[in-house]
């Protein structure tokens, strides 16, 4: 039987994507295991591949991660397409080629942040989920500056936005693309409206619903993925509503959840996937 290493973090039921995908794995035949990906005792060469998933707490090691990844014999997402979405300085290079995406600054260690007029968010370029990360009102600049303080002096550098008012009322959209078709999508409600103690597994599964995205929006998450990115096992975009039209907010190709539980044949795609890769 083959055997595949679900990459994850440590921690206790940390990803609820792991048990369905898990068993729809075994219904396919193959031996899957959740594996901790900086555990220095696991045998990566005994797994025939290694599917990248919940890894969530790389952010604040991200060469050592990556490090890791590159040592693997094989591994998706691959390794170029991990490097290239685990920094959203990525956001740069798909504006360049055309895509649509939110209005995004970048302030490297030691630089002078600026601030946009309205709500904005200061983030990290290196980061998962809304973690590190905070939205501030116009005239909270004082509070702003200190939270880049604090992500610089941790060697972070810094991403600011502006705030997207549309997720208050309409959530931002994942679409979720496996093995390079279209799966399904989700409405994520808005995060970053409650302090980040209250951000608790119970509080993020309730601002998930399931979403029928609009035609400009597919056709947006497809022009993100084209040429580079169209055949992968697994990505996710996730789209904010603007005043000029759909707007990418985040290219979630390392570690995204799937939200594999909204679908209910999500996961055997994803298997069918991974089993295809084994060939």
């Amino acid at each position: 039987m083959r055997r595949v290493a679900l990459a994850t973090c440590a921690g206790t039921d940390v990803d609820p994507d792991a048990p369905i995908l898990l068993d729809a794995l075994a219904r396919a035949g193959v031996a899957g295991a959740l594996c901790v990906w900086d555990d220095a005792s696991i045998d990566w060469d005994a797994y025939d591949l290694v599917v990248v998933r919940s890894t969530w707490d790389y952010a604040g090691q991200r060469a050592r991660f990556l490090r890791w990844a590159r040592s693997l014999a094989r591994v998706v997402n691959p390794y170029d397409v991990l490097e290239y979405s685990s920094d959203k300085r990525y956001l740069v290079d798909l504006a360049a080629r055309g895509v649509p995406v939110v209005a995004s600054e970048f302030f490297d260690v030691g630089a002078e942040p600026v601030f946009p007029g309205g709500d904005f968010v200061v983030k990290p370029c290196v980061g998962a989920g809304s973690m590190d990360a905070e939205r501030y009102r116009g005239d909270e600049h004082a509070a702003a500056r200190s939270h880049v303080a604090r992500l610089h002096g941790a060697g972070r550098d810094v991403l600011i936005q502006p705030y997207i008012d549309s997720v208050d009322d309409i959530g931002e959209h994942a679409l979720i693309f496996i093995d390079g078709a279209f799966s399904h999508a989700m409405t994520k409600a808005a995060m970053l409206n409650v302090t980040a103690l209250d951000r608790n597994a119970l509080f993020r599964r309730e601002q998930l619903s399931r979403a029928t995205p609009e035609p400009e929006a597919l056709a947006l998450a497809h022009a993100a993925l084209a040429r580079r990115f169209e055949d992968l096992l697994y990505a996710r975009v996730d789209l904010v509503a603007t005043p000029t039209g759909w707007a990418l907010m985040e290219l979630e190709l390392v570690e995204p959840s799937l939200f594999l539980a909204f679908d209910d044949e999500a996961a055997h795609r994803l298997a069918a996937g991974i089993v295809a890769r084994l060939r």
